[in-house]
């Protein structure tokens, strides 16, 4: 399969032109239409070496960094019954497109937060596939992430700068506990 490198430069020209936008939500609903009308393009523009899954875990590339920093690009792949912990985005804006197969994204709201435990309430249940995207804007970026499907799915996760980080919760009894997860990328 041939990658078409004019449609991902053509993806980064419109990331570039979208984050100029200065308000959140403007910015992430112009990043949601660049990813969408890429994606829906049906050009397959990211190189093989982004799409292998990993074992034990989903797979993150770096797709493309603003020099500026002002947003990244990440590749994710998801094998079958992969998936996240409930997590947020440390802060920061973040615009997820399915680029093959189906993913099931959870959002929750937060009910109440005494120190580190928090409770949840979980508000959305959204099967995206190929073309879809979502945006996750703080506070509202609590989320759960996962592949309970029989092939594996690719995501593009652009976010408002790199995220090294994420808070993620995990189950303790009736509540979650706050955990500081730093985050790698897969080689």
């Amino acid at each position: 399969m041939a990658t078409d490198i004019a449609t991902k430069s053509e993806l980064i020209n419109l990331l570039d032109e979208a984050v100029k936008t200065q308000e959140m939500k403007g910015c992430c609903m112009a990043v949601k239409d660049a990813l969408e009308h890429i994606v829906h393009s049906g050009k397959d523009f990211i190189e093989e070496e982004f799409l292998a899954t990993a074992k034990d875990r989903y797979a993150r590339r770096i797709l493309y960094m603003d020099p500026e920093g002002k947003y990244s690009a990440l590749v994710m792949v998801w094998d079958t019954g992969q998936g996240t912990a409930l997590h947020d985005h440390a802060g920061m804006w973040c615009v997820e497109c399915v680029y093959r197969g189906k993913i099931l994204v959870t959002s929750y709201s937060v009910d109440k937060q005494e120190g580190d435990s928090y409770w949840f309430t979980k508000e959305q249940e959204v099967v995206a596939g190929v073309g879809e995207a979502g945006a996750l804007i703080p506070p509202f970026d609590h989320h759960t992430i996962g592949n309970p499907y029989e092939e594996k799915a690719v995501t593009i996760h652009i976010y408002g700068g790199e995220m090294t980080w994420a808070d993620c919760f995990l189950p303790e009894g009736d509540h979650y506990v706050r955990t500081r997860k730093e985050l790698s990328y897969t080689e």
